[in-house]
Parts: C-alpha cells; structure tokens; sequence
C-alpha cells in the first residue's frame, strides 16, 4: 500500500481508502470481516458517511483493540438516527448524531470531522454562522475532533471554504465525467475551474479525499458513460490520485469482493492504469492543458514531464514550495532537448516542447 502524508499533520494516508456508502446491506458479519481485511491489507482510511446505520457497530468490532490502524472521516450533518443515512444542519440533531456515530464505533475522538454535504453558499453561510463550525471548533480543542474538513460537489463552495481558513481536508467528487462533461448531477464547474480547485487545495496544504471516481458506476459501463465508451476502475483511481492535492480515493466497497478488486490496483501493471484514453474524448476545452499522466513518458533525455508541469501549476497558483521542489529535481525544463517526442504522445495535444521553455523561463535557468 501507498501512502500519502497530511500536509496539516503528520497521519500517513493510504490512497486507497474505504468508501461505506453502500456496505450496508452485505450484512453486519460481511461488513466486520470487510473492515479486517481492508486493516490487514494497509487500508487506513474510512469514511462513514454510509447509506444506513450497519457500518458503525461492525467497524466498531473489528477495530476492537486497534482504533491507531484507522482514520474515521465522520460527517457532522450525516443523520442515522431512523437507522437510514438523512441529511441535516440542526445543531441538535447533528450532536446525537455524531455522539450516537462516536459510541457504535467504540471510539472517543474523531480523526477528521466534516461539514457534510455542503453544496449551496447559503448551506455554507448557515453552519459558520449558526453553530455548526464553533461546536466541531470546540471539540477540536478537547481533543475530541483532530482535522477539519468539508464535504461538497461545488467548486465555488469549497473555494469560499478555503478563504474561511478551516480546512485541513476536502471531500471532493472527482472523476473524468465531472471534470470534462457538464451532464449530471455532480458534474459543477468547468475543467479550469476544477483544475484552479485541486491546485489551490495542493498549494495551501489542504488534502483532498476523493468520492465518486466511479461517478456512481457510470464510467464502467460504455451504456452509462457520458462518453460512450468505459473506462476501468484502476484507469480511473489513477486518474484521481493524479490530481494535485489528492491524497486518498474511496472507492465504494459492498463486499470483501469488491475490495479484493479494489486492493489490485496496487500491484497492476501501468498499462493497466493508464488514462491516456481520456484525450480522445475529453472536450475541447482540455486540449492544450497538461494533467501529469505521464503518458509522454518515458522522456529520451530524462525529464519527468508531468511533474515539472504539475510543480509549475503549482507555482503559478501561489504554492511558495514548489519552487524549492522544481529546484530539486534532477532534470529540470532547461534540460529538454526539444526531440518532439512527448509532443507526439501527449493525448491532450500539449506542446510539451514549447511549454518546458516557457517553464525554463519562468524558473530562471
């Protein structure tokens, strides 16, 4: 298992975490055996804001005994108590709530504690100003609470988020039909506007924990997939944990099954990961724009493309550390000898050639 470190901590995140959203109705034996085999295989990331009430207990048992292997991600507006999941703002209900949440999963502090689904402004306006943000601030200084986050589907609304200056993590929904296609629910925002998202949240130190990279399902099936064609689940967590800031993706897990499939993506070959697919079909507007696949890969004199491009970016969006980490590298823009072949690999038509002179440039080389 990879992991990734919070850049506002110093937790060790694996990029495969666990998505309880549908678990629910495996059973409660399914569920605590899931729960054991995700904890021996390096899984340490779970978020709980699940379809219903099962998750809690179970998890609660199999982490009986070894509550550090695990970060819980609980959602302060996640409402179980009728035993389905429901959505609130109440203060009052959100303290049951969470008090209920805390007692089945036998723990007494939450590593990472969110405002839940917060997608409208007005939504946002509500929980900084009537209660919700000062009670998840109190607990966080008894100790009970240790990370603020946000969970939302709203560029704009996660953006106003980070000016407030309370996040250490964002749940956010990422995937190729929501960046690129403005069809459905959950597709916000324009790419720039995603883009502008993932790098801002990379260059203040906020990570990102990943819903969605499946778009419930849609992109594994060439029936579903705004597209027309699908694409696979390793093709798609690659696609994710490419994007600046991400630190986690949480796959949504209904069986040991699918959490064997899931944990493959460890050992799979790059082909097998490989998204360059995506420029064959991604809108116009991506054209031109370098997402670090790597796809130019591997470079004649030695350049890690994508990352010099993703290091710029990030420079560009007022990251004061990445300079320090372009100047680290071994190759640097200056080093490209202009052979055109990342330019005739690139599957978003980039013309890497002329953007590493401009990178060398901006650099000073």
């Amino acid at each position: 298992m990879e992991y990734r470190k919070l850049p506002h901590g110093s937790e060790q995140i694996s990029v495969i975490g666990f998505g309880t959203s549908s678990i629910g109705a495996a059973g409660e034996r399914e569920i605590e055996a899931a729960m054991t085999m995700a904890l021996e295989n390096g899984v340490n990331y779970f978020d709980m804001a699940s379809a219903d009430a099962a998750p809690f207990s179970a998890f609660g048992r199999a982490l009986a005994g070894r509550r550090k292997d695990a970060y819980f991600q609980i959602h302060f507006g996640a409402n179980y108590e009728g035993g389905r999941y429901g959505w609130t703002t109440d203060l009052d209900t959100i303290k049951r709530s969470v008090d209920w949440q805390l007692s089945a999963l036998k723990t007494d502090y939450i590593d990472f504690g969110f405002l839940h689904c917060i997608d409208e402004e007005a939504d946002l306006r509500h929980v900084l100003q009537e209660g919700i943000l000062d009670h998840i601030l109190a607990l966080k200084q008894q100790g009970v609470v240790r990370h603020i986050g946000l969970s939302s589907h709203t560029p704009a609304v996660a953006q106003l988020a980070l000016d407030a200056g309370i996040l250490d993590m964002l749940m956010f929904s990422i995937n190729p039909a929501y960046d690129y296609s403005r069809e459905g629910e959950f597709a916000i925002g324009g790419v720039e506007e995603r883009q502008k998202l993932y790098r801002r949240c990379e260059a203040e130190g906020v990570g990102i924990s990943v819903m969605k990279a499946f778009s419930g399902g849609q992109l594994l099936d060439a029936g579903t997939s705004p597209f027309g064609r699908a694409l696979t689940e390793y093709q798609c967590i690659q696609y994710a944990l490419d994007k600046p800031g991400v630190l986690t993706v949480l796959p949504g897990v209904r069986s040991r099954e699918d959490l064997k499939r899931i944990l493959g993506f460890g050992n799979a070959a790059p082909e097998e990961k490989d998204y360059s697919v995506l420029g064959t079909f991604a809108p116009q507007e991506a054209a031109g724009a370098c997402v670090y696949c790597n796809h130019c890969q591997p470079c004649p004199a030695g350049l890690d493309v994508g990352l010099i491009n993703k290091y710029y970016d990030l420079s560009l969006a007022g990251d004061a550390l990445a300079k320090s980490h372009y100047a680290s590298l071994e190759k640097k823009a200056g080093d490209c000898v202009g052979c055109g072949h990342c330019d005739s690999r690139c599957p978003f038509h980039v013309r890497q050639g002329a953007r590493m002179q401009e990178i060398r440039a901006y650099f000073g080389e």
